[in-house]
Formats: structure tokens, C-alpha cells, sequence
């Protein structure tokens, strides 16, 4: 069995999180789970941030997802595919 996860580091939330939630929402189909993760809140809000996606469909629309995602600046999106006996 095999399970594709896709983990997306944002270096800057002011300057890529549009460009990536529309990239996501575009591609939306392929996204099983989504997880959003950054430090702090309230005042003291970070502009780093992380998401995880467990990704479904086919691998070669995944790697396109990547490959856009990684257009974007202060963005570093990796396809992780794991695969057990």
C-alpha cells in the first residue's frame, strides 16, 4: 500500500498564502486531509507556516501540485510518497 503526503513550508504568510490557498482550492479534488499549522497567535502571529495534505488521485497531478506550489515565493512544497509491504 501506498500513501502520498505532501508537506508545504511557508516562509511568508503576507506574500504566499493567497497564491497557495488558490493554488489548493484549484486542486482540491486530490486533498484528503488538510492540516495548517504555525507558531503563535493573536498579536503575536507568525508569517512562517506549515501545512501537511494527505494527498489521493493520481501521482502525476500530485507532482504538478508540487511543482506549482514551488512557483511560488518563500514556498517549499514536497511530495512524500510512502509505501509498506
Amino acid at each position: 500500500m501506498t500513501r502520498h503526503v505532501m508537506l508545504i513550508l511557508i516562509g511568508s504568510r503576507q506574500e504566499a498564502a493567497e497564491k497557495v490557498q488558490k493554488i489548493l482550492t484549484g486542486w482540491g479534488c486530490f486533498i484528503k486531509t488538510r492540516l495548517g499549522l504555525h507558531d503563535d497567535v493573536l498579536e503575536n502571529c507568525s508569517q512562517s507556516g506549515l501545512i501537511f495534505l494527505e494527498m489521493t488521485g493520481d501521482l502525476e497531478r500530485m507532482q504538478e501540485i508540487e511543482r506549482k506550489l514551488n512557483l511560488v515565493k518563500s514556498v517549499d512544497a514536497r511530495l512524500i510518497s510512502l509505501t509498506t509491504e
